[in-house]
């Protein structure tokens, strides 16, 4: 039983009947107010998780192939029919993001092919440096073979034979400091006058890079495999602190439609995100199926997806807010404007934080 508030009218908002007494005698909804607090959802959501059934089903066809209207059928109070949004978006991300990790190796996802054939101003670049090694020390015979190797066109080289030759193993370096131990900073730190000293923020950053550089010194290869794991397991955090941003910006290009609540707003933007996971399950099943068959055709196909999911998201503002094409589409171009901003700022953000943390 809900703790909303019930209705003084006596209309069922689902079918229309005359209710007598709390819940629907034909249909069975409860008569509450259509606006709920995030409290509420989340308290409907855990008495909802062991009565999953058919509802799933209904609810997928409907999110499909009419954008927006879930959306304005929950809004309207006619839910009896379909999945709780909350509900729904907890079970499809789970799904979503099972997938995501088997399909997605961070291993693979951060690999770059070494045995490429360099380019022409990256095979320039690496003769440079060869020229300026064998400067300093002119009897080196390796070097002088290499650079020969390096100016002969006719000679394979590649991004391996550059990673060798550069290479000294992990040495990440702030604010241009290369501390060895943390006792060697605090020391170095100790001898500043208190008002030049680093801040809480910098001394951590420090004493990771130490950290970092003590652990991948002979294997940075490990460090971008285990930083492309902490970036990927914490996708699912980032989208979960996108939805209310975005709903927040649904708001304000919105702002002067009073009669759509801020939860308006998020119920649609759930429902939005619920496609987006669907819509990436079927990118996946398309990508795998292009590996395996080898088709041409993959990359258009991926293609034509993402730009569905763009006109879904037009048709979707037009069903939910009701307004014009033209204005309509004015607003889905701010939207689709600022949130891929929002987006690439907080996996900025993410990127970051990994690092710092992982």
């Amino acid at each position: 039983m809900s703790h909303s508030g019930e209705r003084k009218e006596k209309n069922c908002l689902n079918c229309g009947a005359t209710v007598y007494g709390r819940y629907c005698h034909i249909c069975g909804q409860e008569n509450i107010v259509p606006q709920e607090s995030f409290w509420h959802m989340v308290l409907h959501f855990f008495y909802d998780i062991t009565h999953f059934d058919g509802k799933f089903f209904i609810t997928v066809k409907d999110l499909i192939f009419r954008p927006g209207f879930l959306s304005r059928e929950y809004t309207k109070g006619r839910r009896v029919k379909y999945l709780h949004p909350v509900r729904m978006y907890v079970f499809t991300s789970a799904v979503f993001f099972l997938l995501f990790f088997n399909f997605f190796k961070s291993e693979e996802a951060f690999k770059t092919n070494v045995n490429m054939p360099l380019p022409r101003e990256e095979r320039n670049e690496y003769i440079k440096t060869l020229e300026k090694k064998l400067a300093k020390d002119t009897a080196n015979l390796v070097l002088k073979r290499k650079l020969l190797c390096a100016k002969d066109t006719s000679c394979p080289l590649t991004l391996h034979d550059v990673i060798e030759e550069e290479s000294n193993g992990l040495n990440i370096s702030i604010s241009g400091s290369n501390y060895k131990t943390y006792s060697e900073y605090d020391s170095a730190q100790h001898r500043l006058p208190s008002s030049k000293r680093d801040g809480w923020f910098m001394r951590r950053l420090n004493k990771k890079a130490i950290e970092l550089n003590t652990r991948f010194k002979e294997n940075p290869d490990e460090a971008s495999k285990e930083l492309g794991e902490s970036i990927l397991h914490r996708l699912p955090y980032m989208l979960f602190i996108s939805l209310p941003l975005f709903a927040l910006l649904l708001k304000l290009v919105y702002v002067r439609r009073k009669q759509f609540y801020f939860m308006d707003h998020g119920i649609f933007t759930i429902h939005l995100y619920i496609f987006s996971f669907l819509l990436l399950l079927v990118v996946f099943g398309v990508s795998k199926l292009g590996e395996t068959f080898n088709w041409s055709i993959t990359g258009l196909i991926i293609t034509i997806l993402f730009i569905g999911l763009q006109f879904y998201l037009y048709k979707a503002m037009r069903n939910f807010y009701g307004q014009r094409r033209f204005k309509t589409f004015v607003k889905f171009m701010i939207v689709a404007f600022f949130s891929f901003l929002m987006l690439a700022i907080l996996f900025g953000l993410f990127i970051f934080f990994s690092a710092v943390i992982f």
